[in-house]
């Protein structure tokens, strides 16, 4: 991930599937490979369409927020789409393979990968992977592929990269060095989330954050991801918009609210939040500031009714700018429906 200032970005390999014995670990050491290759998502799916992989930014961020194991052409994209040489994208696919094959299948059936493919019995060697078309790309391309990797990619590597972010890198909250799912509930109204709501003046008319009941259909899940030590982006996984990251408006009628936008940037102040843990462990509150300003987070005017906008303001230590962090587990998402032909 890259950032101005911050975490130096340490000497050494990049993450290694070998240790992964779960498909949650191993999503989880995919997550890790994507915070050191410094890219965002919009970043990757492009890198992965410079290599005529098709790997859509919003696929690519549900598929890290699971915990089931990815499919292997999308272990093939995005391994090559952070920068892996052929061979270490092969390691990926063995590791996937490897947890694959130790997968029990229900009701005695033979067990499968999770793109549907089978399983060859325990001691047998892999399947060969099917080769797509891209050979007369790459021997073609190979040049474009070089430049990707040290010209395109060390604009982004030259910057610090958040490699050494403790196991805790918010204080005061038990979220992963990579991200976690999480709810922000506004500590006064507890049964609210910050969420999808709208500018009750009328002045602004797209989306912009505020605070509604949790849970219900349509709204975005909530992901924080740290870009610095007790700093994290605020991004939204929208069911029909996709990825947005909470942006804090500077100027027009919309000032000092947050707006989801999709050009997300971990260099962008404006989409920077520092999270300061206030009161005793067992009951901590946390104040949430805009990087951009260093003010608080609150909700407008003070009010406690549904749909009141969280906008930025003075820090005050009144008890609307206090916010409870609630980690969540991934977002459930169905198991993909088994082949039952030949392609």
């Amino acid at each position: 991930m890259s950032q101005r200032g911050g975490f130096a970005k340490p000497p050494g390999k990049p993450s290694q599937p070998e240790h992964a014995r779960t498909p949650a670990e191993f999503t989880e050491a995919l997550r890790a490979l994507r915070l050191r290759s410094g890219l965002t998502y919009r970043q990757l799916e492009d890198q992965a369409g410079a290599h005529a992989d098709p790997l859509p930014a919003s696929t690519i961020a549900s598929t890290l927020g699971r915990t089931t194991l990815p499919r292997e052409r999308f272990v093939e994209a995005f391994t090559r789409a952070c920068g892996l040489d052929e061979e270490e994208v092969g390691a990926w696919l063995e590791a996937r393979h490897r947890i694959a094959t130790r997968l029990s299948a229900p009701d005695g059936e033979e067990a499968g990968h999770a793109d549907g493919t089978p399983v060859p019995a325990p001691g047998a060697s892999a399947p060969p992977r099917t080769q797509r078309w891209r050979r007369l790309a790459g021997l073609l391309g190979a040049a474009c592929v070089v430049a990707a990797a040290f010209g395109f990619g060390s604009r982004f590597h030259d910057a610090s990269t958040p490699d050494t972010l403790p196991a805790m890198p918010v204080t005061g909250l038990r979220m992963l060095a990579v991200g976690s799912w999480a709810r922000i509930h506004p500590a006064r109204t507890p049964e609210l989330c910050l969420t999808e709501g709208r500018d009750r003046t009328g002045r602004y008319r797209t989306a912009v954050a505020a605070q509604r009941l949790c849970g219900e259909a349509g709204l975005p899940q909530v992901y924080l991801e740290p870009v610095a030590e007790n700093t994290v982006q605020i991004q939204w996984h929208h069911p029909k918009y996709g990825i947005g990251c909470l942006t804090v408006l500077s100027k027009g009628a919309a000032r000092n609210l947050l707006e989801p936008r999709d050009d997300c940037a971990d260099d962008n102040q404006a989409q920077r939040f520092r999270i300061e843990s206030i009161g005793p462990r067992a009951t901590a509150r946390f104040l949430i500031r805009p990087a951009v300003t260093g003010q608080c987070l609150s909700l407008r005017d003070q009010d406690t009714e549904e749909g009141t906008e969280i906008v930025q303001g003075r820090c005050s230590g009144a008890g609307d700018q206090d916010f409870l962090i609630e980690l969540i587990p991934p977002p459930h998402t169905a198991a993909a429906p088994k082949k039952t032909g030949t392609t």
